[in-house]
């Protein structure tokens, strides 16, 4: 319990810090996001403009530094991020409602892939180091290393552009259907997201693949191992029980860093693909200087990550009588 609240303490700890860093830093930028807005039009009266400047929020404000500080304290624990400047006046918890659905289920669903794939095969690569399996890894190895939008150009231009088996890009096809929870749109969006998720699993799971494998190949020659094979247990059983079991730990810790990053999305999978997701939106933001909506989605990616690194340590001492150990200790 104590090694717990020692790791809760710390997460909120980097909770603050985030969160009083992304109030600084925009203030330390110069300009004023209010004329972002005002640039698009002319003959705008001051008092237009401190209408702008109130309804924007997140990025400016009146009052004092402290006051305008406590002020996004509470802006934040409602949730409420301000006025968006390029799509002004949407707010930007709309804006964040749009793309996140799309990011989660696609960057998160193709990462669950990659990562239960990647740790199948490394396991499979490690028992039998040496193998054909084994062997093959450069090649996996290969479509990790080559750049990721090369990967995603070839793929599009050979199932999209030469045989027409899936769309080219975008989240969905709006001349054939309107988003919704009707069959017509959710297999037009899954039509749609074949092909990135593909490119997502592909290009990851070599990283998986490998660091299981460098675990297994060592734990294979712990003593509990060795003797577990002496007793003549089955093969399955010394696979998944000993090593497999024990190996899984460090991998749990990457999956839950990876899984705090799909809040981030694939910025170049989204780009070349112009999927609808939150990783081209932040593009977006810092292309247009759009201060809110890069606090929002930097706070949304930051608390994505202490979130799931958290819920890891909790699976770690659930699971690891090491942890358990060390913890009551």
């Amino acid at each position: 319990m104590a090694y717990i609240l020692r790791r809760l303490a710390f997460y909120l700890v980097a909770a603050f810090v985030a969160i009083t860093l992304n109030f600084f830093i925009p203030r330390a930028v110069p300009g004023n996001p209010a004329e972002i807005i005002l640039s698009k039009y002319q003959n705008i009266t001051p008092q237009a403009f401190k209408a702008i400047e109130q309804m924007i929020g997140g990025a400016v404000g009146t009052g004092s530094l402290w006051s305008q500080y406590l002020h996004y304290w509470n802006d934040v624990f409602h949730f409420n991020f301000g006025v968006d400047l390029t799509d002004y006046p949407t707010p930007v918890s709309a804006m964040l409602d749009q793309a996140l659905p799309w990011t989660l289920i696609l960057v998160g669903t193709a990462t669950v892939i990659a990562f239960l794939l990647g740790t199948g095969l490394g396991i499979l690569a490690g028992w039998r180091h040496g193998g054909f399996l084994d062997r093959s890894l450069p090649v996996w190895m290969f479509f990790q290393a080559a750049p990721y939008f090369f990967i995603a150009l070839i793929l599009v231009d050979f199932f999209a552009v030469t045989h027409h088996w899936l769309p080219v890009g975008q989240g969905y096809n709006g001349e054939v259907t309107s988003p919704g929870w009707t069959w017509a749109f959710l297999s037009n969006a899954i039509e749609h997201a074949l092909l990135p998720a593909f490119t997502i699993v592909l290009t990851s799971v070599a990283g998986w693949m490998l660091q299981m494998r460098n675990v297994m190949i060592t734990t294979i020659n712990e003593d509990y191992v060795i003797a577990a094979q002496a007793k003549g247990l089955s093969k399955r059983r010394v696979i998944f029980t000993y090593s497999a079991r024990n190996a899984l730990l460090p991998q749990l810790q990457g999956f839950g860093l990876a899984l705090g990053f799909v809040v981030s999305g694939a910025l170049i999978m989204e780009i070349v693909f112009s999927y609808p997701g939150i990783g081209y939106l932040l593009l977006e933001a810092v292309q247009n200087k759009d201060f809110p909506l890069m606090q929002a989605i930097f706070l949304c990616i930051t608390f994505a990550v202490l979130i799931a690194n958290l819920v890891v340590d909790l699976i770690i001492v659930f699971f690891d009588p090491r942890a358990r150990a060390r913890e009551a200790a």
